[in-house]
């Protein structure tokens, strides 16, 4: 079984954070690279004990995912925007 996710970076405190959408899933690294390689292996972790307690379909499901029956589809991303705000005072 494969889960798609969409995966971001970002850089904060001299560390690469990657986060995988819609899972909530986060981990980092020295380097953009390093940041996706730990993010790949705390996908396969979180998925792994979801399966392990009885609770991947709901998570999946809380998570936006459709159970097609011979897998999961992911919600389809219509764009990812960065925007900014004023602050007051």
């Amino acid at each position: 079984m494969q889960i798609d996710y969409t995966l971001q970076i970002w850089r904060e405190d001299g560390q690469f954070i990657a986060h995988a959408m819609p899972l909530d899933v986060a981990s980092s690294g020295e380097t953009p690279q390093a940041a996706r390689a730990a993010l790949d292996e705390a996908v396969k972790l979180f998925i792994e004990t979801a399966e392990r307690h009885g609770t991947l379909n709901v998570v999946l499901e809380d998570a936006g995912y459709e159970n097609l029956g011979t897998g999961w589809r992911s919600p389809d991303w219509v764009c990812i925007e960065k925007h900014s705000a004023p602050l007051a005072g």
